[in-house]
């Protein structure tokens, strides 16, 4: 829901738009007001915010308009900037599946050298 909410108001943020509902390419007339939408298919966490989605949308609205924490935006921002998935190792290891691409950090330091020992000579 902090991805929501980073993408919804980035708008707002980089003064784009004065509201999240302004900007005609973010979801959050869907997610906040119930606007329909074929291209959005909601998430199971913004399912579990209530039973109807009245209850939902008004949910929505209330954590929307919550600030980020800075945690939360540097964690997003590196994430992005370095192309990880974020979120916990069984999500990263599901999308790393889904584009056949590693999704996080790779191991770092140079690989290790062949054993000569098990290397045949031409």
């Amino acid at each position: 829901m902090r991805c929501y909410r980073y993408i919804e108001l980035n708008p707002v943020c980089a003064r784009m738009a004065i509201d999240p509902i302004d900007y005609p390419w973010s979801s959050h007339a869907c997610n906040a007001f119930g606007r329909d939408d074929p291209l959005i298919h909601p998430h199971a966490n913004h399912l579990a915010l209530g039973s109807t989605r009245q209850e939902r949308c008004a949910a929505y609205r209330a954590l929307a308009t919550e600030t980020l924490s800075q945690d939360d935006l540097d964690a997003i921002r590196t994430h992005l900037q370095r192309q990880h998935a974020l979120g916990p190792d069984r999500f990263r290891v599901v999308i790393e599946a889904q584009l056949q691409r590693r999704a996080g950090p790779a191991k770092i330091g140079r690989p290790r050298k062949a054993d000569k020992s098990k290397v045949s000579s031409l």
